[in-house]
């Protein structure tokens, strides 16, 4: 090979190799900021779905207090996530925001419901935390995966009768950040 054409293939290599290498701060996304998180949609659709729950059993007079479980995966009952206790966590203090007096229902493997006939059901261990308690109420719900979204059903059920005395369901996009809290691969 020539010494001309030589030093030129090389100069324009190293020309493309120089475009190759970049910092690694253009490389990476940019950290999140206070404000996009201020902006994030999911404390304030919790929120409101907790809303329309208590817009619902506003109407029982009651004044005990309400147990809180955490929302569980309609497909795996014994199983939770992040999300379900992040959920039950927000609404929860939505309720406790509105004057409701809650308790923080912690079971040793998140069940509080079963299958019985094809129907869900409380546990014999939550509906005896209830009546310890005095709870007038416990508040329940489940999640379920679907393509692009995760529907979210929450209720408010009596403990004794298992009479459902509110319910509210509303849907999640599958995006990045609940993919996260559900511990999917993103």
């Amino acid at each position: 090979m020539n010494r001309p054409l030589f030093l030129a293939l090389s100069a324009l290599s190293l020309t493309l190799l120089a475009g190759c290498a970049s910092d690694s701060q253009y490389s990476r996304p940019p950290e999140p900021t206070y404000e996009a998180a201020a902006r994030n949609e999911l404390v304030s659709t919790n929120y409101r779905a907790a809303d329309h729950l208590l817009s619902q059993v506003r109407s029982y007079e009651d004044d005990g207090p309400m147990l809180v479980a955490t929302l569980v995966n309609i497909d795996a009952l014994d199983r939770s996530s992040t999300l379900g206790r992040l959920i039950s966590e927000q609404v929860a203090a939505r309720f406790a925001q509105q004057g409701r007096r809650m308790i923080e229902l912690k079971l040793r493997n998140n069940m509080y419901m079963r299958k019985s006939e094809g129907e869900l059901a409380l546990t014999r261990e939550i509906t005896e935390v209830a009546r310890q308690h005095n709870a007038k109420a416990v508040l329940l719900g489940s999640y379920g995966l679907s393509g692009d979204s995760v529907f979210i059903n929450l209720k408010v059920v009596q403990p004794g009768s298992t009479l459902v005395l509110a319910a509210y369901d509303y849907v999640l996009p599958l995006n990045r950040e609940i993919r996260s809290l559900l511990g999917l691969p993103r």
